[in-house]
């Protein structure tokens, strides 16, 4: 089962910058403005290693946004900007917010530590959606380059009494750093450093499964590059108990964070889909077509956080088509979508996003799962208004606003071995990027 490791995390000098100035959100949520600002920010802003402006790089003499990264990465622990601890740690990490669209305000207790990487054959960790190979590919590039990974995977486990986060926090004092990110939430972690705590932590995690949820291209990234470098003859993990476990070699591990599946802080998003570029889309063509598999219901022109009290007060599947011409409840009826979804297994049958993709996307608006994959036609947008105004301003066909999946719909789903269609899920907060760093040299 899961099996987790202390390590000596490379960490930004609190006497050389400020975190505020430093610390990132993951490479993949990086908007182009975020990116100019984080730059602007410092000269030490992790953006420069994690996603670098490729047009402040001199490719006439060979330099790329990798070489560049490995070059600031090896010069910020030369000058002290980054410093490492000096003895093998685990870091608890809790993230307190208030939930999108609301005013309840959570925190979200978790832990940082290395995870041993396993195929998902080994069924010890499970995803719950598809990954795509261009991402792999960057993360891969920058893996090589910098020797080193610079966020955490994203993992739940289960723990319905609590235990590990009392191993962590029971008794915890004023947190070591702390920071505060542009949603608004507040970033704090604590270091765990005493052997008796981390043996706990590491016994009690050993009998747990683990799912992703952030972080899949970057896991598979690691997994394979754990594979290239194995050494020919791998050393046992195993130690006295006078020793802290380590991998049995750098790269057998990665940064992963650790979160309580049956927390009440974990909140899941809905993502929404903005469908564009159709040659020759009809409205009033679309919602006749609609009316096989739905109850098609015409809503009151209003605001978009009115369609979604509507959507969110239905039972059963439905989603919200929002198109020029106005607003359209779609209340799936069950002997129709069933008859459309008998190829799918019951548990994925189960899922909004199933209904969404395989009979709207694909049936009525002849999005198959390759142009689904490569986005030919569709953008996943979290902010619903933006995705509702894109469809006002003519920048898309139609969008459809969505219902979040349950926690216990991903634990189904991925549990089971199956996956969800992507962009699934949206947990929040994201893990912001350099609180830790784990160098696999």
């Amino acid at each position: 089962m899961a099996t987790i490791y202390p390590f000596r995390a490379w960490r930004y000098n609190p006497s050389a910058v400020r975190l505020d100035d430093v610390v990132t959100q993951p490479y993949d949520k990086i908007s182009p403005a975020m990116q100019q600002a984080y730059y602007q920010r410092s000269p030490y802003n992790l953006v420069r290693i994690i996603l670098g402006l490729p047009e402040l790089f001199d490719a006439e003499r060979g330099e790329t946004v990798y070489s560049r990264a490995a070059r600031d990465f090896r010069a910020w622990r030369e000058q002290g900007v980054l410093v490492q601890e000096k003895d093998p740690c685990i870091f608890a990490y809790a993230q307190r917010f208030t939930v999108p669209g609301t005013d309840i305000v959570k925190e979200r207790r978790g832990f940082i530590a290395l995870g041993k990487l396993h195929d998902y054959a080994e069924q010890v960790v499970f995803r719950h959606e598809y990954t795509l190979s261009k991402p792999k590919s960057d993360r891969l590039n920058l893996l090589k380059a910098t020797h080193a990974h610079f966020g955490q995977i994203f993992m739940l486990y289960s723990d319905p009494a609590g235990s590990v986060e009392k191993i962590l926090y029971d008794g915890a004092g004023p947190a070591e750093a702390e920071v505060t990110d542009e949603y608004g939430v507040l970033h704090r972690i604590w270091r765990v450093s005493d052997p008796a705590a981390i043996r706990l932590l590491t016994s009690a995690m050993a009998d747990k499964k683990l799912i992703i949820a952030d972080g899949h291209h970057r896991y598979e990234t690691a997994l394979n590059y754990s594979k290239e470098h194995a050494p020919a003859a791998v050393a046992s993990a195993e130690h006295s108990t006078s020793q802290l476990p380590q991998p049995a070699y750098p790269e057998a591990a990665v940064m992963m964070t650790f979160v309580n599946m049956d927390s009440d802080g974990l909140v899941i998003l809905p993502t929404h889909r903005v469908v564009h570029s159709l040659e020759g889309f009809d409205p009033t063509a679309f919602a006749r077509a609609a009316e096989e598999f739905f109850t098609v219901e015409a809503l009151p022109a209003t605001d978009t956080s009115a369609y979604i009290r509507k959507l969110g007060a239905q039972q059963g599947t439905a989603f919200v088509a929002v198109t020029r011409t106005g607003a359209l409840l779609l209340r799936s009826k069950p002997e129709a979508a069933a008859a459309a979804l008998a190829g799918l297994p019951e548990h994925q049958r189960k899922l909004d996003l199933s209904h969404l993709h395989t009979i709207v996307l694909d049936r009525l608006l002849g999005l198959d799962a390759e142009k689904v994959r490569e986005q030919t036609n569709i953008r996943y947008l979290r902010d619903a208004a933006e995705a509702v105004d894109q469809v006002q301003r003519g920048e898309a066909n139609i969008t459809f606003l969505t219902n979040p999946v349950t926690m216990e719909q991903l634990r189904e789903v991925a549990f089971a071995g199956s996956v969800m269609p992507q962009k699934s899920t949206d947990f929040f907060p994201k893990l912001l990027s350099g609180m830790t760093i784990y160098a696999l040299e």
